[in-house]
Protein backbone atom coordinates (compact mmCIF):
# COMPACT_ATOMS: atom_id res chain seq x y z
CA UNK A 1 0.00 0.00 0.00
CA UNK A 2 1.50 3.61 -0.76
CA UNK A 3 -0.66 7.04 0.08
CA UNK A 4 0.01 10.53 -1.14
CA UNK A 5 -0.93 13.90 -0.90
CA UNK A 6 -0.70 17.44 -1.93
CA UNK A 7 1.32 19.91 -0.32
CA UNK A 8 -1.11 21.26 1.73
CA UNK A 9 -3.03 17.82 2.79
CA UNK A 10 -6.00 18.41 0.53
CA UNK A 11 -5.97 15.76 -1.51
CA UNK A 12 -4.74 12.14 -0.53
CA UNK A 13 -4.89 9.34 -1.94
CA UNK A 14 -4.29 5.63 -0.94
CA UNK A 15 -3.20 2.83 -3.78
CA UNK A 16 -3.85 -0.83 -2.75
CA UNK A 17 -0.86 -2.46 -4.34
CA UNK A 18 2.64 -1.85 -5.10
CA UNK A 19 3.52 -1.38 -8.44
CA UNK A 20 5.86 -2.85 -10.64
CA UNK A 21 7.09 0.12 -11.83
CA UNK A 22 7.27 3.78 -12.34
CA UNK A 23 6.49 5.72 -15.03
CA UNK A 24 8.45 8.93 -15.95
CA UNK A 25 6.49 10.74 -18.98
CA UNK A 26 7.67 13.21 -21.45
CA UNK A 27 4.45 14.86 -22.59
CA UNK A 28 3.79 18.32 -22.93
CA UNK A 29 1.96 17.75 -19.44
CA UNK A 30 4.02 15.59 -17.58
CA UNK A 31 7.36 17.22 -18.00
CA UNK A 32 6.16 20.24 -16.50
CA UNK A 33 4.38 18.92 -14.01
CA UNK A 34 7.16 16.41 -12.88
CA UNK A 35 4.68 13.57 -12.45
CA UNK A 36 6.28 9.87 -11.86
CA UNK A 37 2.48 7.73 -11.88
CA UNK A 38 2.01 4.78 -10.37
CA UNK A 39 -0.96 2.96 -12.25
CA UNK A 40 -3.57 1.14 -11.16
CA UNK A 41 -7.41 0.20 -12.06
CA UNK A 42 -9.53 2.63 -10.46
CA UNK A 43 -10.58 0.56 -7.94
CA UNK A 44 -7.40 0.01 -6.39
CA UNK A 45 -7.47 3.74 -5.32
CA UNK A 46 -8.97 5.51 -2.74
CA UNK A 47 -8.91 8.79 -3.51
CA UNK A 48 -10.14 11.89 -0.31
CA UNK A 49 -11.02 15.15 -1.24
CA UNK A 50 -13.31 17.54 -1.33
CA UNK A 51 -15.42 18.17 -4.98
CA UNK A 52 -14.51 22.13 -4.82
CA UNK A 53 -11.54 21.33 -3.89
CA UNK A 54 -9.87 20.81 -7.16
CA UNK A 55 -9.12 21.61 -10.94
CA UNK A 56 -9.70 18.99 -13.73
CA UNK A 57 -7.37 20.06 -17.06
CA UNK A 58 -8.46 17.99 -19.63
CA UNK A 59 -5.93 18.01 -22.27
CA UNK A 60 -4.94 17.05 -26.37
CA UNK A 61 -7.62 14.17 -27.07
CA UNK A 62 -9.73 14.91 -23.87
CA UNK A 63 -9.65 11.49 -22.48
CA UNK A 64 -7.63 11.74 -19.44
CA UNK A 65 -8.91 14.46 -16.83
CA UNK A 66 -5.30 15.64 -15.02
CA UNK A 67 -6.67 16.19 -11.01
CA UNK A 68 -4.81 19.24 -8.77
CA UNK A 69 -5.03 20.64 -5.56
CA UNK A 70 -6.94 24.31 -5.61
CA UNK A 71 -5.11 25.24 -2.75
CA UNK A 72 -1.75 24.81 -3.49
CA UNK A 73 -1.79 23.48 -7.24
CA UNK A 74 0.27 19.72 -7.07
CA UNK A 75 -1.27 17.26 -9.61
CA UNK A 76 -1.90 14.23 -7.66
CA UNK A 77 -3.51 11.82 -10.20
CA UNK A 78 -5.24 11.58 -13.64
CA UNK A 79 -8.30 9.67 -14.33
CA UNK A 80 -10.43 9.20 -17.40
CA UNK A 81 -12.44 12.10 -18.72
CA UNK A 82 -15.29 10.39 -16.90
CA UNK A 83 -14.12 9.18 -13.31
CA UNK A 84 -17.78 7.27 -12.96
CA UNK A 85 -16.64 4.74 -15.36
CA UNK A 86 -13.69 3.67 -13.82
CA UNK A 87 -10.86 2.42 -15.65
CA UNK A 88 -7.30 2.60 -15.45
CA UNK A 89 -6.09 5.73 -13.65
CA UNK A 90 -2.92 6.77 -12.05
CA UNK A 91 -1.50 8.65 -8.87
CA UNK A 92 1.58 11.17 -8.56
CA UNK A 93 4.05 8.62 -6.67
CA UNK A 94 6.17 12.19 -6.00
CA UNK A 95 3.16 12.89 -3.94
CA UNK A 96 4.11 10.42 -1.66
CA UNK A 97 7.06 10.02 1.01
CA UNK A 98 10.19 9.67 -0.78
CA UNK A 99 10.95 5.96 1.12
CA UNK A 100 7.54 4.88 0.07
CA UNK A 101 8.71 4.70 -3.40
CA UNK A 102 12.62 4.45 -3.14
CA UNK A 103 13.78 1.19 -5.03
CA UNK A 104 11.29 0.93 -7.28
CA UNK A 105 11.71 0.85 -10.92
CA UNK A 106 11.46 4.09 -13.24
CA UNK A 107 10.66 3.59 -16.49
CA UNK A 108 10.76 6.22 -19.32
CA UNK A 109 7.63 6.63 -21.34
CA UNK A 110 8.21 9.10 -24.74
CA UNK A 111 4.52 10.33 -24.85
CA UNK A 112 6.07 13.59 -26.88
CA UNK A 113 6.70 11.17 -29.77
CA UNK A 114 6.62 7.05 -30.45
CA UNK A 115 4.24 6.42 -27.60
CA UNK A 116 6.97 3.49 -26.36
CA UNK A 117 8.92 3.16 -23.02
CA UNK A 118 12.54 4.28 -23.92
CA UNK A 119 13.67 1.29 -22.16
CA UNK A 120 12.36 -1.08 -24.33
CA UNK A 121 14.41 0.17 -28.04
Amino acid sequence: MMEGQCHCGAVRWTLTIEPDWLTRCNCSYCRRAQALWAYADASQVTLDYRADGVVRYLQGDRTLAFVSCKACGCTTHWEGADPAAGGRMAVNANMAEPSAIEGLRIRHFDGADSWEYLDQR
